[in-house]
């Protein structure tokens, strides 16, 4: 008996195709909205996963702040970190592994015949720990050169790249403005990053040679820091604020001039924030199917007024009011659910083709799959169950009488 209800209500949208077609269009810009707008918003989770992976979870940032000492209620940039501070957290801060110092700017790199504008670091081979990153060839730097503060340099993945294609960097002379370095190492590539343009771009340089030859003082802009595996991130903060604090004569209704981003905390919010996108997201496209099954209604009472005649013939030799109501009910589902169909398909097509803009993966996730066929067949019943139950509710002769 189901299968004779399915195949009456295939024979009577077939006989009106256009506007079946016409009226499925609207579940399948619905279930297309949905479908797009979840890969989408599912792309953005897995790449912001990544970015936090990728950024280390254990890792504190200490940056500068803004110092109101500055006269008449005026903020200025506070007083730079130097080498002591970088020392007094190795030696004093309990839970700390690789502790890196970080002075950098942005220069004019120069190699054979091509130039490039490149972030140039200053630091020591703790920040290679410190920020999770492997060398693609190369060595890092040697202790003398360290402590010297020879020429060398390790360069990111774009530098090699742009300057020297698919030649090999190694060996090469690499003039940083106006001073000239080896290049020893090259970095593996890590692409676009949560904390800069392209993570790529940069060239690392040892800590005091970078100061002596290039910034021209011993300022740090910033230092990193490195919680052990089985420290606490946040109890570790607390000691770096609390040495630095101690360390740059802060008392204790001072406000801090620095800050210590954990990226533990970024990592949750840049995961809240993605969820709540992909909610959004979501959201508009549920309005979107709304808009269909809405649709739906409309054109299925209209079905009933023009079809009364054939109602009331069917409940005069018979029928049952069940059965009436069941083939109508069959139509607006199997309108709702033809339309989720190809909603489906639309919609992974549009997140595809979104990926041309944005660097997202595409995830063809079957929960998505399994909820917009759902949401579509719920759609057709709960938008097509009045129209089904009025005509199920005609009397036969009034009907008869009607048409």
């Amino acid at each position: 008996m189901r299968t004779d209800i399915l195949v009456l209500a295939l024979t009577a949208l077939r006989r009106n195709a256009l506007r079946s077609a016409l009226t499925a269009l609207g579940i399948v810009i619905g279930v297309a909205a949905v479908v797009a707008l979840l890969t989408i918003g599912r792309g953005t989770s897995l790449r912001v996963a990544h970015e936090i992976e990728r950024l280390g979870t254990r890792l504190l940032v200490v940056k500068l702040g803004l110092d109101a000492r500055g006269g008449n209620g005026a903020q200025i940039q506070a007083k730079a970190f130097d080498y002591a501070d970088v020392e007094a957290i190795r030696e004093q801060v309990r839970g700390g592994g690789a502790v890196a110092p970080v002075a950098s700017l942005s220069a004019r790199v120069v190699a054979r015949r091509s130039n490039w504008l490149a972030t140039v670091i200053g630091t020591e081979n703790a920040f290679l720990e410190a920020r999770d990153w492997r060398l693609r060839s190369g060595r890092s730097f040697s202790g003398h050169e360290l402590q010297s503060g020879k020429s060398v340099c390790i360069i990111g993945a774009t530098i090699q790249q742009k300057l020297f294609g698919a030649g090999d960097a190694l060996g090469e002379i690499l003039r940083v403005r106006t001073a000239p370095c080896l290049i020893v190492g090259v970095l593996a590539a890590r692409g676009q990053s949560g904390l800069s343009d392209d993570a790529d771009n940069l060239v690392l340089m040892p800590l005091y040679g970078f100061q002596r030859r290039l910034q021209g003082t011993p300022d740090l802009q910033s230092i990193l820091v490195l919680a052990r595996p089985e420290a606490d991130p946040s109890l570790v903060r607390t000691r770096v604020e609390g040495l630095l604090r101690e360390r740059r004569g802060l008392g204790p209704r001072e406000t801090e001039n620095f800050h210590v981003l954990e990226m533990r905390q970024v990592a949750e919010a840049m995961a809240g924030t993605a969820r709540t996108l992909t909610a959004l997201l979501a959201a508009i496209g549920a309005v979107s199917l709304l808009v269909g099954g809405i649709g739906i209604m409309n054109i299925m009472l209209v079905a009933v007024t023009e079809r009364t005649g054939e109602i009331g013939v069917r409940l005069a030799i018979g029928a049952l009011p069940r059965q009436v109501l069941g083939q109508f009910l069959a139509e607006a589902v199997l309108l709702a659910v033809l339309g989720g169909l190809a909603g489906i398909a639309a919609g992974f097509a549009i997140a595809a083709a979104a990926r041309l803009w944005l660097p997202i993966p595409l995830v063809v996730d079957p929960a998505i799959i399994t909820l917009a066929f759902a949401a579509s067949a719920l759609v057709g019943i709960v938008f097509g169950y009045v129209p089904a139950a009025r005509a199920a509710a005609l009397d036969p002769v009034e009907a008869l009488r009607r048409d």
